[in-house]
């Protein structure tokens, strides 16, 4: 039996400048429900701009101007109040930015901005985000101690779970683990395959081996136009494009 494959998110002829620079060109891909759909190419290929279009973070810079559409659910995102789609579609940047305060108040600063006060529920929040983001045994002993206070590992871990605590839909990553040795990056990883099971994951990645490791499906970006898309392991093994080969061998880039 054929699975079925839900599309979250719509990409439909998506140009994208930044004053006279074009960031994307013609863009056209689906991303499925509860997949890590990864996303490879050099420097300057497009990649962080196709990010941050998806929950418009563009929009706060005067120079973005976009042609196309993103539909997510069926929706197109320009619809949508903007806040509420920042809470559905959440990034986790390359580097950590703990918040100056403790572990425990670093989870419940989302839900107590989104007017959830109740102490009790606040704390199963937090857990709750902390277990699913596979920190809570390393923390649980020192939930209000500085978050500052945690490894750098620790600390993306910790972003994570503060994405977590307000239950967004899709999470999306930026050279996640770009800073990480290699403990805390397989920690990091491993988040992410358990994630998926409830949660689509859009991951951003100049490691290639990484994209090897995680995706589920792979698109190849270069100069802000799609070279290849196909599933991870096809892609990896038997790429139809001889830049997306060259590419992922280190012939460049």
């Amino acid at each position: 039996m054929v699975e079925t494959k839900m599309t979250k998110i719509s990409i439909q002829d998506l140009t994208i400048h930044f004053g006279n620079v074009t960031a994307l060109k013609n863009l056209n891909l689906d991303i499925y429900s509860n997949e890590i759909f990864t996303i490879i190419g050099p420097a300057n290929s497009g990649k962080s701009s196709l990010l941050q279009s998806l929950n418009r973070l563009n929009d706060l810079n005067a120079a973005y101007r976009k042609s196309g559409k993103i539909v997510m659910d069926g929706k197109d995102i320009d619809d949508l109040d903007v806040e509420s789609l920042r809470k559905r579609v959440s990034i986790v940047f390359a580097l950590p930015f703990p918040l100056p305060l403790s572990i425990f108040d670093n989870i419940a600063y989302g839900p107590r901005m989104h007017g959830i006060k109740n102490k009790t529920k606040l704390i199963k929040i937090v857990e709750k985000g902390l277990r699913e983001a596979y920190l809570w045994d390393e923390v649980k002993d020192r939930l209000h101690t500085p978050a500052m206070n945690l490894s750098g590992g620790q600390q993306q871990r910790l972003c994570i779970a503060r994405i977590l605590a307000v239950e967004p839909e899709v999470i999306m990553f930026d050279e996640p683990t770009s800073g990480l040795d290699p403990i805390s990056t397989a920690r990091v990883e491993e988040t992410m395959r358990v994630l998926k099971e409830r949660y689509t994951i859009i991951l951003v990645t100049n490691n290639v081996a990484q994209a090897a490791r995680v995706g589920d499906r792979t698109a190849f970006l270069l100069m802000g136009e799609l070279v290849e898309l196909d599933e991870t392991k096809q892609l990896f093994t038997s790429a139809r494009d001889k830049r997306t080969d060259d590419y992922i061998t280190g012939k460049f880039g």
